[in-house]
């Protein structure tokens, strides 16, 4: 949730940011959030279900998130390849990086 967060949260309201960040970041009860915001618990609950659905739903359409992940992939490995560049003249290494690159990025 953190991850779709990141990538979707600006496209929630004012509102629904604060809960779904007091809720998954500060780790709040639906009770202590409904203290903090003056609302009812049900109103806090029923708001976290709809930014899950909405969250979810930007996602399947967009695939912000999953592409983020990919690309955090690729750079690990790339890196890692790095690493091991620096310790040994190594072809394959150099040709698995420029694959990585030219598939992923």
């Amino acid at each position: 949730m953190s991850i779709l967060m990141d990538a979707y949260g600006n496209l929630l309201t004012d509102k629904q940011k604060n809960i779904m960040d007091l809720y998954y970041n500060c780790d709040l009860s639906l009770g202590e959030i409904a203290e903090h915001t003056d609302t009812t618990r049900q109103a806090v609950y029923d708001i976290i279900r709809r930014c899950h659905k909405i969250l979810f739903q930007y996602e399947e359409k967009l695939s912000l998130a999953k592409q983020k992940m990919k690309l955090e992939e690729v750079k690990k490995n790339i890196l890692r390849d790095l690493d091991l560049l620096e310790n040994s003249s190594n072809e394959e290494l150099v040709n698995n990086m420029k694959r990585y690159i030219v598939d992923n990025i």
